[in-house]
């Protein structure tokens, strides 16, 4: 069975969050932890929580076992740009980009769930 979480709106830019995403993906979540622990970037900080809210939600939600929880998929979107402006040479005004993501991490246990048929 499958659990996931999401954080909309992390400010963060999604290209720079990605590098650190990639190095969770397919863990075990205790080899993800201390990856995120031992990586010191701000992405990082982010991803650590949204993974505590996916374990958290497998094993209070479905009833499902930590120890036997690995990061089935982890993904980072593009989320809203906010635009601010920039002072530039002679005179002018340039733009400059605040760029957010969302963050997506869900966990799995690796086992398929069953549906009963009702006779």
């Amino acid at each position: 069975m499958e659990a996931y979480a999401i954080n909309k709106g992390a400010m963060v830019a999604p290209r720079k969050a990605r590098l650190t995403v990639d190095l969770i993906r397919g863990k075990k979540v205790s080899e993800a932890r201390a990856i995120l622990a031992n990586t010191n970037t701000k992405s990082s900080r982010l991803i650590v929580k949204v993974l505590n809210s996916a374990v958290a939600n497998a094993t209070n939600n479905l009833g499902l076992k930590e120890e036997e929880l690995f990061v089935s998929e982890c993904f980072i979107n593009p989320g809203q740009t906010i635009k601010r402006i920039k002072f530039g040479s002679r005179s002018r005004v340039n733009r400059h980009d605040h760029r957010t993501s969302h963050i997506v991490v869900k966990v799995s246990d690796g086992k398929t769930e069953t549906v009963k048929e009702a006779k």
